[in-house]
């Protein structure tokens, strides 16, 4: 059995209150299942509660991917608690994002006295990191992971699980390609040749991402915000509205979509009535589902 269950589920910074108990208000994190083995992707605030878990089920061998390093997927690193627990081994594999930056010194260095009480040093267990470009990890036990570059402002990964014919896909944060040399030909920096190029770059580029979302069972995307949120003052940003994410889910034969990485000012009246909505607008099509990620909520592949 392939599934994923969701520990944290919002964008940029958590957003605990009573507006958002339904969704929850952490942020980034999940864990995917395969048969008796889980592999976490990325460690926002809700790799507290996750870590909790982990030490309750006696786990001493823990694998993390992340698929970027801005904060809110990294910052619930230091309150992990299979670190501080003898006997376990963690290993955490991510892109190199930042220029001379090591994965293990830009998730670490969260753990220094000028931002927390414990260091690194001090950690109980043994902890390994790696750092992935696009490749093939082969993870043993029928369970590979296939890792791609998605248009975000520093480095950043989609993942496809594949285990037992099943099929898991992670794509967040995620902006779609767009080109970005002038295209009117009355601007003064107008140039057709690159105008043209810039097109058919862009073009390719996304088609590679409907490849990478090919015929998944599951897949869960970034959807930050509504279509009118991203023309109107987010290009560039690096997310993608729930507009774009349904339609690149269909076109690539998806059979599930999981809405991720909620707007921390969006309130849970919110997200149902958006949920809602988009569920309404796609019930001729029963091959193909839409769900609204919630801290708490298992879905099998």
């Amino acid at each position: 059995m392939l599934s994923v269950c969701f520990w944290g589920v919002r964008g940029s910074i958590p957003c605990p209150g009573r507006a958002t108990v339904e969704f929850g208000g952490n942020t980034s994190c999940l864990e995917i299942r395969a048969g008796e083995r889980f592999i976490i992707v990325d460690l926002g605030t809700g790799a507290k509660p996750l870590g909790d878990s982990i030490m309750r089920r006696k786990c001493k061998d823990v694998d993390i991917f992340i698929t970027h390093t801005h904060w809110d997927h990294i910052m619930g690193f230091p309150m992990f608690t299979p670190l501080f627990v003898p006997g376990t081994n963690v290993c955490i594999r991510g892109p190199v994002s930042y220029n001379d930056d090591t994965l293990a010194s830009i998730i670490g260095d969260q753990l220094s006295y000028r931002y927390w009480p414990v260091r690194q040093s001090e950690l109980a267990s043994h902890i390994e990191f790696k750092e992935l470009k696009e490749t093939i990890v082969d993870m043993g036990g029928g369970l590979t992971v296939t890792t791609k570059y998605l248009n975000h402002p520093i480095l950043c990964l989609g993942y496809r699980f594949e285990y037992q014919g099943k099929s898991i896909v992670t794509a967040f944060d995620h902006e779609p390609f767009r080109n970005l040399f002038p295209t009117n030909p009355e601007d003064p920096n107008y140039n057709e040749a690159a105008a043209e190029e810039g097109e058919a770059a862009a073009a390719e580029e996304n088609e590679k991402i409907q490849q990478f979302f090919s015929g998944a069972d599951i897949l869960i995307h970034d959807a930050q915000y509504t279509a009118t949120e991203f023309f109107g003052r987010h290009l560039g940003w690096g997310h993608s509205s729930f507009e774009f994410a349904i339609d690149s889910a269909s076109r690539a034969g998806v059979k599930k979509l999981i809405l991720y990485h909620h707007d921390p000012n969006r309130t849970d009246e919110q997200l149902e009535t958006l949920e809602k909505k988009h569920q309404s607008e796609n019930s001729a099509n029963p091959d193909f589902s839409i769900i609204m990620a919630r801290e708490g909520l298992t879905v099998e592949a």
